[in-house]
C-alpha cells in the first residue's frame, strides 16, 4: 500500500536560513490516498520573536508559544510518524527548507535532510493542471468546492487535511482516492474462475420452407448475374 503524509507548517517568519524558525507542524496520513484519520499535529517554542507579518497570517503570538517545546524535544514523535512516507506539501521549498534547517540545528542527533525530489509538491501540479490561474490553498478549495470555511488564519493541521482533500483532486477526483486497486492477493487464481469450457456451438437448421425457398431463389435471379448476392451463393445449407 502506498502511505504519504500530507504536511504544512507555519514559522516565525519567511526566511529560514536568516533566522526563522518552525513553530507549528501539522501532518495527516494517508494510505492509498485515503485519510486514515491519524495526524501529527504540534506547536514549538521558536526561541525567537514572531514576525508582524507571520502573525497576521497564522496568528500564533510570542506569549501562547512561550512554553511549548522546542524542536529537538518534539523531533522524535515527528521522525516516528513520518516513517518512510512519501511527503506530500503545497510549495514543499518553503516546509521542507524549514523543517532541514530544523534538523542541522540537531548537530550530531540530525536526521537525513530531506530531497525536495522525494516530496509530492502541489504547486506545480496545480500549475500544470490550471496555468494562468490562481493556485494557492484558498482557490483550490473555491475550484474544487471544498468547504475552508473554518480557515480564518492559517493552522498547520487544518491546512494539511484540507491540502489532502485538495490533493486527491489534483490527482483525478474522489474515485481515486477509492484505491480500486485489485491486487495479486485479491485476484482470483485462473484455477478458481468458473470453466467455459463446453460441447462447441451448434449451427441451427434452417426453417424456410420449400415455398419460401423458391421465392427466395427466384429474387436472387431477378437481381442479375452482377449482383453482390452472387459472392455468397454455394454456401450450402447447414446440416
Amino acid at each position: 500500500m502506498l502511505r504519504e503524509i500530507v504536511l504544512d507548517t507555519e514559522t516565525t517568519g519567511t526566511e529560514a536560513q536568516n533566522g526563522d524558525r518552525l513553530i507549528e507542524i501539522g501532518a495527516v496520513e494517508l494510505f492509498n490516498h485515503i485519510p486514515t484519520g491519524r495526524t501529527f499535529h504540534c506547536y514549538v517554542n521558536p526561541q525567537r520573536a514572531v514576525s508582524e507579518g507571520a502573525f497576521g497570517v497564522h496568528g500564533l503570538s510570542d506569549a501562547f508559544l512561550a512554553d511549548k517545546p522546542v524542536f529537538a524535544k518534539i523531533v522524535p514523535d515527528l521522525l516516528d510518524f513520518l516513517g518512510d512516507a512519501r511527503l506530500v506539501i503545497h510549495n514543499a521549498p518553503f516546509d521542507v527548507g524549514f523543517l532541514n534547517m530544523e534538523y542541522a540545528r540537531l548537530g550530531a542527533e540530525a536526521p537525513p535532510p530531506i530531497r525536495l525530489e522525494d516530496v509530492v509538491d502541489t504547486l506545480p501540479m496545480a500549475r500544470r493542471k490550471h496555468p494562468g490561474a490562481a493556485n494557492n490553498l484558498d482557490a483550490l478549495c473555491s475550484r474544487y468546492g471544498i468547504d475552508n470555511s473554518r480557515r480564518t488564519k492559517h493552522g498547520a493541521l487544518l491546512d494539511a487535511q484540507i491540502l489532502a482533500e485538495v490533493y486527491v483532486e489534483l490527482l483525478g477526483g474522489k474515485q481515486t482516492s477509492l484505491g480500486l486497486l485489485v491486487t495479486e492477493a485479491a485476484a482470483p487464481a485462473s484455477a478458481d474462475l468458473p470453466s467455459l469450457g463446453g460441447p462447441a456451438p451448434r449451427a441451427f437448421r434452417s426453417r424456410l420452407t420449400d415455398a419460401e425457398r423458391e421465392r427466395h431463389d427466384a429474387f436472387r435471379v431477378g437481381l442479375g448475374a452482377n449482383a453482390i448476392w452472387s459472392d455468397y451463393i454455394g454456401a450450402a445449407d447447414p446440416a
